[in-house]
């Protein structure tokens, strides 16, 4: 028995012309730790509840709160009782929900911190990600193509920008893995603060049946998640 997934992923060639770059590929490949996460029926189910991407403190850190946030964090704003009402399906029953860590490691040996979360309903998929870096938002636009468009957001600077899935087939023993093209994604970038000192949010939102997201439907997601990420306001 094989299982399907869509994952978001990026090109290759623009994000190549800029260490920034880096740091947000990982970003955009929010997803793949839920391998495995299905369900056949959206109805009989309960709402699905997070799972996973416990916050993992460093040495010295024990009994302090981490001062960044979790994928587990990240998956508890995005889980939200009205998000299939936000997407413009209400009604609908989360299939699956989870949390995760994570972190890409750039040339030098940095680590940069990446948590994420993702939500998957029959209709959408939405993922909620954090990049802990030093890269502003408004500098990554000029790499995302010409469809890209910079707004505020939130009053933080912003980027809309497309995207894409890949579809990864594989069996549930973990043999006969198989990977091609997925359907089209809209991602929204916002600085962490208003200043755009470096870092960012990411929510990211595809359709199951290959429909391209409404812009209006992801500003709306985001506008309502974002500012209950655990600090937020403090990062304004």
């Amino acid at each position: 028995m094989a299982d399907d997934i869509d994952a978001p992923t990026k090109g290759a060639g623009a994000w190549g012309q800029a260490v920034a770059a880096v740091a947000l590929v990982a970003v955009l490949g929010v997803g793949l730790w839920t391998l495995g996460e299905t369900s056949s029926s959206n109805t009989e189910l309960p709402p699905a509840r997070c799972s996973g991407g416990e916050p993992e403190k460093a040495p010295g850190e024990q009994g302090k709160v981490p001062r960044r946030v979790s994928g587990a964090q990240l998956c508890e704003a995005l889980n939200r009782p009205d998000l299939a009402e936000l997407l413009g399906t209400p009604g609908e029953t989360a299939k699956t929900a989870g949390g995760s860590g994570g972190s890409v490691k750039l040339a030098g040996g940095k680590e940069i911190a990446t948590p994420s979360a993702r939500v998957e309903f029959g209709t959408y998929t939405v993922t909620l990600s954090a990049t802990y870096d030093r890269f502003s938002v408004a500098g990554s636009a000029a790499l995302l193509g010409g469809g890209a468009r910079q707004r505020p957001v939130l009053g933080r600077p912003a980027v809309f920008y497309s995207d894409h899935t890949i579809s990864i087939s594989f069996r549930l023993d973990g043999s006969d893995t198989d990977s091609g093209p997925g359907v089209p994604a809209r991602a929204l970038t916002v600085a962490r603060d208003a200043e755009d000192s470096g870092g960012s949010f990411e929510v990211v939102l595809w359709r199951a049946d290959g429909g391209v997201p409404d812009d209006a439907v992801l500003l709306r997601v985001a506008e309502k998640v974002l500012p209950t990420v655990p600090g937020w306001a403090a990062e304004g």
